[in-house]
């Protein structure tokens, strides 16, 4: 050692000093360097650990080379040596921040575990507030902005009002425009929650915030998680958001739920399913006492809500879920060069102010503005723009079946996104493509299992340079019939849909088939006509079926005989009451009035009340049915008197127009 020492004290200064410096530098860039890749779980684990052993075999190997080269002088084996050195340590530099970068803007989309929740009071445009306006308030003590930071703003601001308490936002919001309300307590991004519906589309403009309260406080979303790999078969729920944000994705967890999508995606088969929930599917909703609502409608009380209210309604568990900003469509579209898309010919011509023309879709754009800002789209293949897909992906109003067709168009469109971004190549186009992703998605993924889905991506990869599917996509269509519901504590009809168990039993199985958990069923026979010039079609899963119970609705018995209402009161299970009068516009003997309206849910149905029109007026010998103590007097039911069963949604046909 002394010798050694000796040596280098005679060596040259210059070259020791280099020597010196590119050691501190390569130690210190390779030890982030490896930081880095170890963040990288489940990426190449190999690779990984044998780059990180490579180059830590060339540390010791410069350390006692170069320091020979040293003692020898020998100038230019060591210029050789050390620029090679340094190559790696810039290489070193440039792939830690690159990984790192990467990390960070993954990590982004991971749902943080707090978020700003916002409660207004609303008032109708033109009311004066005052201490005795009557305020609407939801009952659920757990709801934060329907009723913990109210709590906040009437402590704050010393309200000493009537508070009336409601079960349902729905509920709520018809008695406040029908004036029973004054007032009500509820989230600030009310006009996405409830402008879809056509009672409140112009609820923006037809009220005013009086008070406003926010307050960050932990999500719900952040108890929602999954330790399921990726590189496994799994489920995701994917949400889309109308953001009112110009810069990313909102951050409280209440939103609009028109865009559902249950998707399973087997990572071993690069299979996926796609299966979209009408907004209108009249189904319990889960956080709110099972009672039956409007898919879309359980989006108000959060995303567990919405996902727990899937998991019922499929009987599939749901691993992840993902929301996404439609603004942010707009911009992933545009990033990656438009998409191709066979723009289905519309039904209707739109007729929102200015005709648009034959065979043309017209559309709102992204910041939900019409006239100059009108969306036009042709019918037929094509590439579309960010702006053109997301007004293709939002249209219902021109299209026979509305909200179906819409759903159908999405699946179109998110299938041409997801094939046109396997094929980007551009390392430009990546960045964008990462950019606009992390800024408008938000998951319970965590940041390990996203990156474990680097296989399936590369293995899509693999199959894009031998020519072949870069994954195979099941379509799913889930058959609706027309489900005119009478809310009776509103007062009104709302548009729903049911569904045909049939037809749900046969997505769910293909969904498991899918997930590895039911064995798939092997198609044993097949046949095709080549002489037939239609091109052949992959099946749509549950398309046709209509099998299995329905939801029944109460029939109108208004202008009926007595003994069809015992018959049907009998057939399921309600207990029929009889009482006489002299109103009604119907023949004596016949049936003027019923105590249950047409169209409520016969399975909330125990009793019925009949009232039977008087043959003159004296009154008849009592009925030996005791009339319903708790109906007083005859209820003011319209007279409708077609009967209310549910009716397939047949015209058109959604899969192949």
């Amino acid at each position: 050692m002394k010798v050694l020492i000796k040596k280098l004290k005679r060596s040259n200064k210059v070259m020791l000093s280099i020597y010196t410096l590119v050691i501190v530098f390569f130690l210190v860039t390779y030890i982030l360097f490896t930081k880095s890749l170890l963040t990288l779980s489940g990426i190449e684990t190999g690779s990984r650990m044998a780059l990180i052993i490579l180059f830590g075999m060339w540390f010791l190997l410069y350390l006692i080379w170069n320091l020979m080269l040293i003692i020898q002088k020998k100038k230019v084996s060591f210029g050789v040596v050390n620029g090679i050195t340094i190559i790696f340590i810039a290489v070193f530099m440039l792939a830690s921040f690159s990984i790192d970068k990467v990390y960070e803007k993954i990590s982004s989309i991971v749902q943080s575990d707090t978020a700003t929740y916002t409660s207004v009071l609303l008032t109708m445009k033109d009311y004066d507030f005052s201490n005795s306006s009557v305020i609407g308030m939801i009952s659920n003590t757990e709801d934060k902005e329907g009723y913990i930071l109210p709590q906040e703003i009437i402590k704050k601001e010393n309200l000493n009002n009537e508070i009336k308490q409601y079960d349902d936002y729905l509920l709520m919001l018809v008695d406040f425009y029908n004036g029973e309300l004054d007032a009500i307590f509820i989230s600030n991004n009310y006009p996405v929650l409830f402008g879809s519906e056509e009672k409140f589309e112009n609820i923006l403009e037809d009220t005013k915030i009086i008070f406003s309260h926010s307050k960050e406080m932990k999500t719900d979303e952040s108890k929602i998680t999954s330790n399921k790999s990726l590189t496994e078969p799994f489920t995701l729920l994917l949400l889309g958001v109308d953001s009112d944000s110009t810069n990313g994705l909102n951050a409280n967890a209440a939103f609009n739920g028109d865009t559902i999508m249950l998707i399973t995606f087997n990572p071993k088969t690069l299979n996926a399913t796609i299966f979209s929930i009408p907004r209108d599917m009249y189904v319990p909703i889960a956080c709110n006492n099972n009672n039956y609502n409007k898919i879309n409608s359980s989006a108000a009380y959060g995303t567990k809500c919405v996902i727990n209210t899937v998991k019922n309604m499929t009987g599939i568990e749901v691993d992840y879920f993902a929301k996404i900003n439609f603004k942010g469509v707009v911009d992933l579209v545009d990033a990656i060069g438009g998409v191709s898309v066979d723009v289905e010919v519309p039904y209707y011509r739109y007729n929102g102010g200015a005709d648009c023309g034959e065979n043309i879709v017209c559309e709102q754009n992204s910041h939900r503005q019409f006239g100059n800002n009108m969306i036009y789209i042709n019918s037929g293949l094509q590439n579309l723009n960010g702006e053109q897909a997301l007004a293709y992906a939002r249209n219902r109003h021109q299209y026979l079946q509305g909200d179906i067709d819409r759903n159908r168009h999405q699946q179109e469109v998110l299938e041409a996104i997801a094939k046109k971004i396997m094929t980007s190549t551009s390392i430009s186009d990546f960045e964008k493509i990462i950019d606009t992703i992390t800024n408008n998605i938000a998951t319970n993924m965590e940041t390990k299992q996203i990156l474990s889905f680097y296989q399936a991506l590369k293995n899509m990869l693999a199959n894009t340079l031998n020519g072949n599917d870069i994954l195979s996509i099941q379509k799913t269509y889930l058959e609706p019939y027309g489900l005119p519901v009478y809310l009776t504590n509103a007062g009104m009809y709302t548009s729903a849909l049911g569904y045909y168990p049939g037809s749900m039993e046969a997505i769910k199985n293909v969904m498991l088939e899918n997930l590895e958990i039911k064995a798939i069923s092997l198609i044993k026979e097949f046949s095709y006509d080549y002489n037939n010039d239609n091109e052949y079609t992959l099946e749509v899963i549950g398309k046709g079926i209509r099998s299995g119970s329905t939801i029944q609705l109460m029939r109108s018995f208004i202008g009926s005989t007595v003994s069809e209402a015992e018959s049907y009161a009998a057939s399921n299970g309600i207990t029929l009451y009889k009482e006489y009068t002299t109103e009604g516009n119907v023949a004596p003997g016949l049936i003027a009035n019923q105590s249950v309206h047409q169209g409520v849910m016969l399975m909330n149905v125990k009793s019925l009340t009949i009232y039977i029109k008087e043959a003159s007026t004296n009154n008849p010998d009592p009925d030996p049915i005791d009339p319903d103590p708790s109906i007083p007097g005859i209820p003011t039911n319209p007279e409708i008197t077609n009967p209310n069963e549910p009716e397939p949604i047949t015209p058109g046909d959604p899969t192949n127009p």
